[in-house]
């Protein structure tokens, strides 16, 4: 058997009936023995997935023979072989879930009225143009930032991505509409939706990182603008472009450098909590601390 990979994919478009869709990438997917989580929608498909590197590869290649889903661009990055417990196809409301799918409107190209796309080296030149005036916005989790994020980044304090939608209209961003808004996400579908809802807030110049820290990372990797891990939503929880990254995360318990994230040992608790090594080998350690009580709500990555 060959290496395995995992991918992480998306394509917006209008999908007339997405229950049949399922369907298909659910057989597709038993098939060829993948595992990890899939949502599909009236506006698109959004995934990643895990498996050996052939089997992938049949994966993508007979997803995209779909026209709706002919120019699905994949990220790819090694794997484990065990990187997902089992395999979820899911039909939603959303692909991401800001809680607003009546705002979200796409077409045959994508979604419609978002963010300018920017290239890796795009990115570079804008900010080498316009220095400090230049904002990174954080369309992730907070807990996702802290291993993690472009450097000066605006990382807004949500728990989920439905609380974007809250902070944005309360004003809390208002101070930023006429700055050179740059968005940012693990692969990319966050900021597809996060700068169409700030384009339709009266932002006046919002771009978004094309494919995300993950394309972003595999032609950079530490030497660019990027600090730190990348948290990746499966067994791996932490993914780093190059051996030297910098840790930016602190140990839950002392504080002490860390990008090591865990499950917290209760199980009836959903939080995910920083541990450096030598507080990961100590089993009074394993639980969250009180500033867990109050962020129930927290990704808890399941287990196999």
């Amino acid at each position: 058997m060959r290496e395995p990979k995992v991918i992480l994919f998306y394509r917006f478009t209008p999908l007339a009936d997405p229950a049949a869709i399922r369907l298909w990438q659910q057989n597709l997917c038993e098939s060829l023995a993948l595992r990890g989580r899939i949502l599909i929608s009236p506006h698109g498909i959004n995934g990643t997935l895990g498996g050996p590197l052939a089997n992938m590869k049949k994966y993508v290649k007979a997803t995209r023979a779909y026209p709706g889903f002919r120019t699905l661009e994949i990220k790819w990055s090694e794997g484990t072989g065990a990187d997902f417990p089992r395999l979820r196809v899911r039909v939603r409301d959303e692909v991401v879930s800001f809680g607003a799918p009546h705002e979200l409107r796409v077409d045959e190209h994508g979604v419609i009225g978002g963010g300018q796309r920017l290239a890796p080296h795009e990115l570079h030149e804008l900010v080498e143009r316009r220095g400090e005036e230049v904002v990174f916005f954080d369309a992730r989790n907070a807990f996702e930032a802290a291993i993690g994020r472009f450097k000066n980044a605006v990382v807004p304090d949500v728990e989920t991505t439905r609380d974007f939608v809250e902070l944005f209209d309360r004003g809390t961003y208002d101070h930023l509409k006429n700055r050179p808004i740059v968005t940012y996400c693990t692969g990319g579908v966050r900021c597809e939706v996060l700068s169409a809802l700030m384009v339709a807030r009266g932002f006046s110049e919002v771009y978004q990182v094309d494919g995300g820290v993950a394309r972003y990372g595999q032609e950079y990797g530490n030497d660019g603008l990027w600090e730190g891990s990348l948290f990746v939503f499966d067994e791996r929880l932490t993914y780093d472009f190059a051996d030297d990254a910098t840790v930016l995360g602190r140990c839950d318990h002392c504080a002490a450098p860390t990008s090591h994230y865990y499950n917290c040992g209760s199980l009836s608790c959903r939080a995910l909590i920083l541990l450096c090594d030598e507080c990961a080998t100590r089993q009074t350690s394993l639980t969250c601390g009180p500033h867990h009580a109050d962020a129930p709500r927290v990704t808890r990555v399941a287990r196999a």
